[in-house]
């Protein structure tokens, strides 16, 4: 901190010097005050004289260090009101700034939070759409898959059926043919077969 007293020495040599005058003017005033004999107007004249020098000994002893520091005191203070108020402009323009940072940072939030939004519904559609798409799709090859397979199982019925029939007519036939009519049989399929050849 800046020393408002550059001569603090000197100061105090001065403030020692008034003490010890004003010490002796109030000594001699008291000491003038008790005389019984003076007369009244001679005790008055005394203690205005006392008070005259110890007027004039405190103007100039005290008189420079009292303006100095009354001079420094008032420069003091209107540095520091003067710090004060630059102080509070830069403390009021960072407010504004902030203030608008925050406005923007709202505006960038209201944004993202918008383009959140509007993405989670487009997502949500296009998932709803795939979604559609697939499940038209499983349909589709479920369809295909029951017609493959009812077709391979009626063919499969259908293999079963006609081996069973010619193994029911084959053993029908046995029980009912002769030896002879087989023989008959044979050759008559025999006979078809050359006949296509």
């Amino acid at each position: 901190m800046k020393n408002f007293f550059p001569e603090k020495k000197k100061m105090k040599t001065k403030i020692s010097i008034a003490a010890f005058f004003l010490f002796m003017t109030a000594h001699s005033a008291l000491a003038a005050g008790a005389a019984p004999e003076a007369p009244e107007w001679r005790s008055w004249l005394w203690k205005i004289v006392n008070f005259a020098i110890l007027v004039t000994i405190i103007v100039v002893f005290l008189k420079k260090p009292m303006a100095d520091y009354l001079k420094a005191r008032t420069e003091a203070i209107k540095k520091g009101l003067d710090d004060a108020r630059k102080a509070r402009e830069t403390a009021e323009a960072a407010l504004r700034e902030v203030q608008e940072k925050l406005k923007s940072k709202d505006f960038e939030i209201e944004q993202i939070l918008k383009s959140a939004k509007e993405s989670g519904v487009a997502e949500r559609d296009a998932i709803l759409k795939e979604t559609g798409r697939m499940s038209q799709n499983i349909e589709e090859h479920a369809d295909t898959y029951i017609s493959f397979e009812l077709k391979k199982a009626k063919d499969a019925i259908r293999k079963e059926a006609v081996i069973l029939a010619l193994e029911l007519a084959e053993k029908k036939l046995e029980q009912k043919m002769t030896p002879g009519e087989q023989k008959k049989l044979i050759e008559d399929a025999v006979s078809r077969l050359e006949g296509k050849s």
